[in-house]
């Protein structure tokens, strides 16, 4: 795989990320840099992390990985967005009683729900021979790089939107997922 290729596949693996931060962002009280830095090392990570996995599954058992993979997505990313959307609504608390930070579990399983789709990337590697170490690492630096820009992003539109922007990011989540799962399904072999 050149160069080109795998800059334009970390970009392409980074988008649901980035989308995913967007709301994150939004969620929080005026969040940081800092915690913006530390949403997208753990995106990043878990990023660079599930095409590695699929490498080593897809050298096992690629169709077990491949039948469930967009489900998997589908339920997190839904569960997680519903409940954005169920705090979005929710009247407890004032903008300024927002966190300032989201927990490391919720921004993982969050993370593992957007890379699934990393994860079937590198199933497809694993058949292609491709060495995974530089893609895993080229897709986890540009998922750090847009999920930082994404948190601040959502810093600006949640300082904007209020709850809006709270129950909007749930929605792109859910979006998210379900385009996955879609994708996936339309895919199948008839």
């Amino acid at each position: 795989m050149n160069l080109a290729s795998t800059a334009l596949l970390a970009l392409a693996m980074s988008t649901d990320a980035f989308a995913a931060a967007v709301g994150k962002g939004a969620a929080l009280h005026r969040p940081h840099f800092r915690e913006a830095l530390r949403t997208g090392a753990i995106f990043g990570s878990i990023e660079a992390i599930t095409p590695i996995v699929g490498w080593a599954l897809g050298l096992v058992a690629a169709r077990y990985v491949e039948a469930y993979d967009h489900w998997i997505a589908f339920a997190l990313l839904g569960g997680l967005g519903i409940r954005m959307i169920y705090a979005g609504l929710s009247n407890d608390d004032p903008p300024e009683d927002k966190p300032r930070s989201h927990s490391f579990w919720v921004l993982a399983m969050t993370g593992l729900g957007t890379s699934i789709d990393a994860m079937a990337v590198g199933v497809g590697l694993a058949f292609l021979n491709e060495n995974i170490v530089p893609i895993a690492i080229a897709i986890g630096c540009t998922t750090l790089a847009m999920v930082t820009a994404g948190v601040m992003l959502g810093r600006v539109l949640g300082a904007i939107a209020g709850k809006r922007a709270e129950i909007a990011g749930g929605v792109i989540l859910i979006l998210i997922g379900t385009m996955i799962l879609i994708e996936h399904l339309n895919a199948a072999p008839v």
